[in-house]
């Protein structure tokens, strides 16, 4: 059994990837020790109480710490973490960490064992991602922008254009597409000149894809049009479809603007 030693004042920097934290797992695995908290560089308010340490992404570690969750607790394991990283929570980081740590000594049955706090954590992030991925295969519109070229933003709580985006290229496999998220400044990127392939990439803050092709204007005035015609005004229930269209969702939906 390993005897960790846990760090009360000293936070952990990385630089906001996986596998950035990946190598945050490998030193603390090396060294063990299990610091206070685990904080994104980018998002790290320095405190004279605290102990900051930077810890740089390296490939290697991050490699070995992938295939030692991947062979000591199996795929599920790496589903758990990797969903709950992409979880827009500003502390994931600390209960993903113990999660991967403790995996090697206990093994597949890591998944299931709810009654550890981090276990339950994670389990937890990971449900909301995914959660809201499915929402979001359901809520993006696309619009076309260019010839064959379909352009959407959303504004989610978490990272998930990758889920949306995959889901998308496969529903639309003869489409290119853009999913622009306006809350990271990424967006997911497939052509159809390499299908099964896809990219994301970082994209300016300030840019904006508002233009539309003909065709579109008159498809989003046909869908408005349709939206508000089947609507009865008596049955109108605002609450019900806030609960299953949350009002956060309503500013990238052609129907509601």
């Amino acid at each position: 059994m390993i005897n960790w030693k846990f760090l009360n004042n000293e936070v952990y920097l990385y630089d906001g990837t996986f596998n950035g934290l990946l190598s945050v797992a490998f030193y603390c695995y090396v060294n063990k020790v299990i610091p206070y908290r685990v904080v994104d560089e980018n998002c790290y308010f320095h405190n004279l109480l605290e102990n900051s340490k930077f810890i740089p992404t390296n490939e290697l570690h991050a490699e070995r710490i992938f295939n030692g969750i991947y062979h000591s607790a199996g795929r599920s394991a790496i589903y758990d973490c990797y969903n709950a990283f992409l979880s827009g929570s500003s502390s994931k980081e600390l209960p993903i960490l113990k999660y991967i740590l403790n995996s090697f000594e206990i093994g597949p049955n890591i998944c299931n064992m709810l009654s550890l706090d981090y276990v339950l954590e994670v389990v937890k992030l990971r449900k909301n991602v995914l959660m809201e991925a499915h929402r979001f295969d359901g809520l993006v519109r696309l619009h076309e922008i260019g010839n064959n070229l379909w352009y959407a933003s959303v504004h989610p709580d978490n990272n998930i254009i990758e889920n949306v985006g995959q889901f998308l290229m496969k529903r639309f496999p003869m489409q290119n597409i853009i999913l622009h998220d306006k809350n990271r400044n990424l967006a997911f990127m497939y052509s159809v000149l390499r299908p099964n392939n896809y990219e994301i990439i970082e994209v300016p803050k300030d840019i904006e894809f508002s233009f539309l092709s003909d065709d579109e204007l008159k498809f989003q005035s046909l869908w408005k049009t349709f939206f508000k015609s089947i609507a009865i005004k008596e049955r109108t229930n605002s609450k019900l479809q806030m609960q299953f269209m949350p009002k956060k969702y309503w500013q990238d939906l052609v129907e509601l603007k």
